[in-house]
């Protein structure tokens, strides 16, 4: 499986579309807004969700660069919105504990 996580801190995106979705993840409401963004009759569990967030993101940002007539700046506002919010509720990964230094034997006895 692809880490959601890992996606969603490579993406590259304009510094006014991030700030201005950064501003909005704090009015950001899962029930109203996911159910609104994704159309969805259910809530999905994170990282479905975030799989279909990425997903229609890339769309927007393939319609932005091409500078397409039905772009919506608005939309993709919110979908980073959700995007980041829902990347919050991802469980992290717990980081491995480092190895213990193993003594080494002297070679030649």
């Amino acid at each position: 499986m692809t880490d959601l996580s890992a996606l969603v801190s490579q993406l590259k995106r304009p510094r006014l579309l991030v700030r201005a979705a950064r501003f909005g993840v704090a009015d950001y409401n899962r029930g109203r807004d996911l159910k609104r963004i994704l159309t969805a009759p259910a809530l999905p569990a994170p990282d479905a969700a975030l799989a279909g967030l990425l997903a229609e993101e890339t769309r927007l940002e393939t319609r932005r660069r091409a500078g397409a007539a039905d772009y919506c700046v608005m939309r993709h506002i919110d979908v980073l919105i959700a995007v980041m919010a829902e990347a919050r509720l991802l469980p992290r990964r717990p980081h491995p504990a480092p190895e213990p230094a193993r003594a080494v034997a002297p070679l030649g006895g």
